[in-house]
């Protein structure tokens, strides 16, 4: 899910109680954060500092823990966005969510940012209110739109040893005002992009690097399994059948883009040729299809009906142009791979035939929209799944690695 502001737009308490006997802590402070790693004295096993992450209605949520005592999150995950934002208590225009909203007098780690602090101007939309507070607005490319004041707490974490990990003065949006396209298990949205308020940009020096990798499960996948977010030291997709290709910077830090050379289907090729340049692929978990130019978008279209021997649904006006097929599994072929500058990523139809809603019975339809513009494509979320994919903001690059991530 892209931000308005970028030049290019789109479409409980948990472990509360330490173990304290058998614990010891680490501080350490980075940028105004306190960082606090829990594990056993007996040994020296590295935490990697994970969040869980989970399906639901073509989107990922992730868990995390804000506030004292720690309130746990579900937001959005969103590579193509910075800002980290939650609903907040109380709230005038909300969108309905089943959980309880944040509420900031319940936590006594909880703090507004000044609009003199140099906090505020981390974000372009931060302005002073008459309380002196740090309000935001931030929109998205879908007319998605949340405000509120910028606010500190305590976030904690998991790892990979299940003890937690906690920061203080971790930076977030406390929305009072959020719109959209957010479904009720949506609390707020995680932004994950390279931008100065993102998860990554925050933590990222904390964890050993500005990297993380996730593992996203396919469509439709039961919302009880999980999968998990890795970050930092440790996050790093490695192995046999990893391919690696190169972050290409733009205007801003936010997305993440690379070079798509072009896309196969089966073992027939098709450029790019785009006019945008280098960076003309938007890897954005924000967004759940793929989104392709529209000269690529016809002739793969074209293949991709040429060599499935189901007839196409043609008589469903609610299908509008979508490539469907009536079948009550999904599709055996055919497979796309994308050739990016130094790695090709197979998808198979899992990732590419998806049903049109997440009711429909017996319909496959194919997840690849046109770009009636000049604008880059977008490498969506269904895509994405069944791979670990690491970002690597330190040495500019992306990783992929075919994974079942139901078993991750």
């Amino acid at each position: 899910m892209v931000p308005l502001q970028s030049f290019y737009p789109y479409l409980a308490i948990i472990f509360l109680l330490f173990h304290v006997l058998h614990l010891s802590s680490i501080e350490a402070q980075n940028d105004g954060f306190t960082i606090k790693l829990f594990r056993k004295t007996s040994n020296n096993i590295q935490n990697i500092v994970q969040a869980p992450i989970n399906a639901y209605i073509g989107q990922h949520l992730m868990e995390i823990y804000i506030g004292t005592p720690p309130i746990k999150i579900t937001g959005l995950v969103d590579t193509g966005s910075d800002l980290i934002w939650i609903q907040c208590a109380p709230c005038l225009g909300c969108y309905k969510q089943i959980k309880p909203m944040f509420d900031p007098l319940k936590s006594s780690t909880y703090n507004n940012i000044s609009c003199d602090s140099p906090l505020c101007h981390k974000l372009d939309t931060g302005v002073c209110s008459p309380e002196k507070r740090c309000n935001y607005t931030y929109g998205y490319g879908d007319n998605s739109l949340t405000k509120g004041v910028l606010a500190q707490d305590t976030a904690t974490f998991t790892s990979n040893t299940g003890k937690p990990v906690s920061l203080s003065r971790f930076l977030f949006g406390c929305g009072h005002n959020n719109t959209g396209g957010f479904n009720d298990h949506e609390m707020g949205l995680i932004g994950l992009g390279g931008g100065p308020t993102s998860l990554i940009s925050q933590i990222g020096p904390l964890f050993g690097g500005k990297k993380f990798s996730q593992c996203l499960v396919p469509f439709l996948t039961d919302i009880k399994i999980s999968s998990r977010m890795s970050f930092g030291k440790g996050s790093q997709v490695l192995g046999n059948g990893v391919v690696t290709t190169p972050l290409v910077p733009r205007e801003k830090d936010t997305s993440y883009f690379v070079t798509l050379l072009g896309i196969s289907v089966e073992d027939t090729y098709f450029p790019m040729n785009s006019t945008i340049g280098k960076a003309n692929m938007l890897v954005d978990s924000g967004t759940p299809p793929i989104l392709l130019p529209q000269q690529l978008y016809d002739k793969v279209f074209a293949e991709v009906r040429n060599k499935v021997a189901l007839k196409p649904i043609t008589d469903d006006p609610s299908l509008g142009t979508q490539l469907c097929y009536r079948t009550q599994t999904n599709l055996k072929g055919p497979t796309l791979t994308f050739h990016f500058v130094g790695a090709n990523v197979l998808l198979t139809p899992i990732q590419t035939f998806i049903p049109p809603t997440p009711q429909t019975k017996g319909i496959f339809c194919l997840a690849i929209y046109n770009r009636t513009n000049s604008d880059p494509g977008v490498y969506g979320n269904f895509a994405q799944s069944n791979y670990l994919i690491g970002f690597d903001l330190d040495r500019q690059v992306v990783s992929f690695k075919p994974t079942d991530c139901t078993k991750q």
